[in-house]
């Protein structure tokens, strides 16, 4: 690495980013998968099991006076809104401070509040805590998804980051089971085993915070920030490792990127950057981000209410539903992450948004039939979340790597928030008032709309989507603070 001084700051010149990029797989990147990507494990719990425990909350001694529309409405909404309001505040802070100091504090935020949401008394209380508990995991999003795309190699960035958002659904189908147990009144009283579902959500919140502080910080942000002697003797100290895994040297860095280090960037540098200068990826991520909210906030979250009212399905046995379409929106980004690195970003983001809102619009003709029965109407969810989730773990996976190093962070806040606002709290909203009505066609209508919005992103993407797989960060935007700059949207 060279260094020069200048007025305005270093000149940095260095092989950092091609360094992290050319290593192979080890154990040391399971680690950051495990330290990292475990938290949407969480998240999953969280939500599946407040829109399974629905009508048990709403029920005589369940210790709260609330109904099922305002834990799958209300509710619902406000930990969506803390979740997008959480994006904003922290995803600033994450660019500004760094990665692993943000990732740390959102997680005790989390851990917090579901903690205390355990101990509602009151329906004031649980809205909330699901609010202060969606204003954590807002700012994982952002933190998380900038720390596993700067240190996962290019070559497999894709699959890693669709895995890791796909494990939501892990979650989920544990959350489905507990809620099994929750509900069943015959092991734990109804004011006791919903309670019990979130202290345990805390409890491994708490592990995940332990194994969290062997996670380094991002050399890529340590080195724009001026501190680039930390970021060498953290890529220093993984090549170690590495190379003592698998006893054979590592291919030389093929590239240098120089840079005039700063410590920060304006918001109004930040707007120029993504609505100025990449207006179409900025139109991208839009489009990725309100299909996928809409489709997975407004409906999935009333799957249960969907169950009991339209097919009598028992309260207590809506988690075995779920679970199975929780498994179907795992099997997606794990099955088909692979290709996303090797068939290509722009393919694969279309045609998974194109097949999940097509297949949804099956499924919606099919239950205005009256076809379906439980047992139909979850294969069916199951085959279009297949398509859906890696779609949606897509969304995620794009507005982290296609802006600049600088502006990434805030960027999937950004666009988190205002996708997840349009279809995240208005959907549930909506949603729950549509199925409360009892009629069929109201339901339809919610299936419509989600499948269109799936739709149009697709066509969005099938134009607009960035040719990304297995290249640098640096080379898909490049760096505010590279001294060299090429056209920003020069690039497919």
């Amino acid at each position: 690495m060279a260094t020069a001084e200048s007025e305005t700051g270093r000149t940095v010149t260095t092989d950092i980013p091609a360094r992290l990029d050319r290593l192979p797989w080890s154990r040391w990147h399971w680690s950051i998968v495990v330290g990292l990507g475990t938290v949407w494990i969480l998240d999953g719990l969280e939500v599946t099991v407040v829109g399974n425990i629905a009508s048990r909350l709403s029920e005589p001694g369940s210790g709260l006076s609330i109904s099922s529309a305002q834990v799958t409405g209300t509710a619902a909404a406000l930990y969506v809104a803390g979740a997008c309001v959480g994006a904003l505040f922290w995803g600033r802070l994450t660019d500004r401070y760094g990665r692993k100091k943000l990732f740390m504090i959102t997680l005790a935020v989390y851990l917090a509040a579901t903690a205390l949401t355990a101990v509602s008394f009151e329906a004031w209380w649980f809205f909330l805590f699901r609010f202060l508990t969606g204003f954590g995991i807002g700012g994982e999003y952002a933190a998380i998804n900038s720390a596993i795309d700067e240190l996962i190699p290019a070559a497999y960035r894709g699959r890693v980051d669709l895995i890791i958002n796909g494990s939501f659904w892990v979650g989920a189908v544990g959350g489905s089971l507990l809620s099994i147990l929750a509900l069943n009144t015959g092991i734990l009283a109804a004011d006791v085993g919903w309670r019990l579902t979130f202290a345990l959500g805390a409890v491994l919140a708490l592990v995940i915070l332990l194994v969290r502080r062997h996670v380094p910080e991002s050399p890529r942000w340590l080195l724009i920030h001026g501190r680039d002697r930390e970021a060498e003797e953290v890529v220093t100290g993984i090549e170690d490792r590495v190379v003592a895994e698998r006893g054979e040297p590592l291919p030389e860095p093929r590239g240098e990127i120089t840079i005039r280090q700063r410590r920060s960037v304006s918001f109004v540098e930040i707007g120029r950057t993504v609505f100025a200068d990449y207006r179409k990826r900025a139109v991208l991520g839009f489009s990725l981000f309100i299909g996928q909210a809409f489709l997975y906030n407004a409906i999935t979250f009333g799957f249960g209410a969907i169950l009991t009212k339209f097919f009598h399905v028992p309260a207590d046995h809506t988690g075995y539903y779920f679970a199975v379409i929780a498994a179907g929106n795992f099997l997606g980004p794990l099955l088909l992450g692979r290709l996303f690195d090797t068939v290509g970003r722009r393919v694969m983001i279309s045609s998974t948004y194109l097949l999940s809102g097509l297949l949804l619009f099956g499924t919606a003709w099919l239950f205005d039939r009256g076809t379906l029965s439980a047992g139909t109407l979850t294969a069916c969810w199951c085959v279009v979340l297949f398509f859906a989730s890696a779609g949606a773990s897509s969304a995620y996976l794009t507005v982290s790597e296609i802006f600049p190093m600088e502006t990434r962070a805030m960027s999937i806040a950004f666009f988190y928030a205002l996708g997840t606002a349009a279809g995240g709290i208005s959907g549930p909203l909506l949603f729950a008032d549509l199925t409360s009505t009892g009629r069929v066609g109201d339901t339809v209508l919610a299936f419509q709309v989600g499948a269109a919005l799936m739709c149009a992103a697709g066509l969005v993407a099938a134009f607009l989507a960035v040719r990304a797989e297995r290249r640098s960060l640096e080379d898909i935007a490049t760096p505010l603070t590279a001294v060299a700059k090429p056209e920003t949207e020069a690039l497919p």
